[in-house]
C-alpha cells in the first residue's frame, strides 16, 4: 500500500522532471533548426548544425558536475531542497536564452553567453534525475517500486513532447521570418510560467522518510560512494550508456539525419512527438514488468531489441512518410521499456546516506559520454561518410555496454532500501 501523500510525491517528480527536460530539449530542437543561423552565421549546412550541437554537448559536460554537487548536498541536507534549487536554475537559464541577442547584435559574445547558459542548464539537470527518482523510491512501496520510479522518467518524453509542441505551435502562428527573428524565443520565455507551476507542486512535498531516519549524514558523500560502492557506480554508468545513446539517436540525431534524407522537418518533428507518447507507455510498462520479472531481465531484453531495431530505424527514415513515424515510435517504445526497467535499479544500488550521490554520479557521467556524443559524433560521421552505418555501430557498442552494466551486479528487485 502507498503511504498518504505518495501521489503528491510522484506528481512532483513528474512535473519537476517534465519542466527541466522541457527547457533542456527546447535547446536541442533549436540547436538543429534555429541556432546555426542566429548564433553561428557563416557556417553552412551540416557544419553550422555541428557548431550548434557543440554548445548543445557542453550541457552534458556540466551534468556530472551538477550530479556531484547536488548529490553531495542532497545526501547531507535532504532531497527536497536540492530539487527546488535545480528547478529554479533551469528555468532562469532558459529564460535568459530567450532574451539573448544573436551574433548580428553582439558578435562572438553571443555564442559565448549561449554556451555559459547551456552549462547552467546542464548543471541544474545533473541534480534532477537522481533526486526525483530517489525521493519516489524512498517514499514508495517496495513491491511496486519499479512502476512508481518509472513515473519521474516520463518527464523526459513529456518535456520533449512539450518542447516540440511549443516550437511547432509558434512556427505555425508566425511567418518564417518572424519565427527566425523572435518567434523561437517565446517557448524559452514561457518556461518561467511552467517553472512556477513546478515549484508550487514540488514545495508541497515532504522530505524522504528514509533520509529523515539517517542519524548522521555523511560529511563527504562523494568520497564515500567511490570507496564503498565502486561496482554499483560502474554498473549504473555502463547500464546508462546504451539507454541514453539510443534516446538521443532516435530523437535529436533524427532531426539531423532527416535533413540528409530529405525528410521534411515537420515530419521528423511530428514523428518524435508521436513517438514520445509510445515512449511514456514503454517506460511505465518497463517499470511494471521489472516488478514482476526483475530489473535485469527486462532491461537486457529491451536493450537487445533496441539493438536489433537500430539498422532498421535508418532504413525506414530513408523511405520517408509514415515509415518515419513507425521507426521513431518503435525505437522510443523500446527505449522507454529499457529506461523504465532501470529506474528503480539505480536507487537500489546504493545505501540511503549515499543514494543521491551514487545515482546522480553514475547516471550523469554516462550521459556526458553517450548523450553528448551520440548526436555530435553521428553528425560528424554523417558529414564524413554520408552513411548511417557508423552511427548504428556506435549505438550497438553502447547497448552492449548497457547489458554489461546490468550483469555487473546481482539482481536488485528484492532489495530493501532501508538496509
Amino acid at each position: 500500500m502507498s503511504k498518504p501523500g505518495f501521489a503528491r510525491v510522484v506528481g512532483a517528480g513528474v512535473v519537476g522532471t517534465t519542466v527541466e527536460f522541457f527547457d533542456f530539449f527546447l535547446y536541442a530542437s533549436a540547436a538543429t533548426a534555429i541556432f546555426p543561423a542566429v548564433f553561428f552565421p557563416g557556417s553552412d549546412g551540416l557544419l553550422g548544425v555541428l557548431a550548434a550541437l557543440v554548445t548543445y554537448a557542453v550541457g552534458f559536460v556540466a551534468r556530472p558536475i551538477g550530479g556531484v554537487v547536488f548529490g553531495h548536498f542532497g545526501d547531507r541536507l535532504g532531497r527536497k531542497k536540492l530539487l527546488v534549487i535545480s528547478l529554479v536554475m533551469m528555468g532562469l537559464a532558459s529564460a535568459l536564452i530567450g532574451v539573448l541577442p544573436g551574433y548580428a547584435q553582439i558578435g562572438v559574445t553571443a555564442p559565448i553567453l549561449l554556451t555559459v547558459l547551456r552549462l547552467v542548464q546542464g548543471f541544474a539537470l545533473g541534480g534532477e534525475f537522481g533526486g526525483a527518482v530517489v525521493l519516489v523510491a524512498e517514499h514508495g512501496p517496495a513491491d511496486r517500486r519499479g512502476f512508481w520510479t518509472a513515473w519521474p522518467q516520463t518527464g523526459g518524453p513529456l518535456g520533449n513532447l512539450l518542447a516540440n509542441g511549443a516550437l511547432t505551435l509558434v512556427a505555425a502562428l508566425t511567418t518564417d521570418a518572424q519565427y527566425g527573428s523572435w518567434g523561437w524565443r517565446l517557448p524559452f520565455l514561457a518556461s518561467l510560467l511552467i517553472v512556477a507551476i513546478g515549484l508550487w507542486v514540488r514545495l508541497r512535498v515532504e522530505e524522504s522518510p528514509l533520509f529523515r531516519e539517517v542519524s548522521q549524514p555523511e560529511r563527504a558523500p562523494l568520497r564515500e560512494v567511490f570507496v564503498r560502492h565502486p561496482r554499483p557506480l560502474f554498473s549504473a554508468f555502463a547500464a546508462r550508456l546504451g539507454e541514453n545513446a539510443a534516446f538521443y539517436v532516435f530523437t535529436v540525431f533524427l532531426l539531423v539525419y532527416a535533413q540528409h534524407a530529405h525528410v521534411p522537418k515537420g515530419v521528423a518533428t511530428a514523428a518524435v512527438t508521436v513517438g514520445s507518447v509510445a515512449q511514456v507507455l514503454g517506460m511505465l510498462g518497463g517499470g511494471a514488468l521489472s516488478d514482476r520479472f526483475g530489473r535485469r531481465p527486462v532491461s537486457v531484453t529491451a536493450a537487445v531489441l533496441a539493438a536489433g531495431w537500430s539498422p532498421l530505424f535508418f532504413g525506414m527514415v530513408d523511405r520517408g512518410g509514415t515509415s518515419v513515424f513507425v521507426a521513431v515510435a518503435v525505437g522510443l517504445l523500446l527505449h522507454g521499456m529499457l529506461t523504465g526497467a532501470q529506474s528503480a535499479f539505480y536507487a537500489e544500488l546504493f545505501t540511503t546516506e549515499l543514494r543521491y550521490s551514487g545515482v546522480s554520479i553514475g547516471y550523469q557521467a554516462a550521459t556526458m559520454f553517450s548523450g553528448a556524443a551520440a548526436p555530435l559524433l553521428g553528425t560528424a560521421f554523417l558529414r564524413a561518410t554520408g552513411s548511417s552505418t557508423p552511427v548504428v555501430v556506435m549505438l550497438l557498442v553502447c547497448l552492449a555496454l548497457t547489458v554489461t552494466g546490468m550483469f555487473a551486479v546481482p539482481e536488485t528487485r528484492r532489495s530493501t532500501l532501508a538496509d
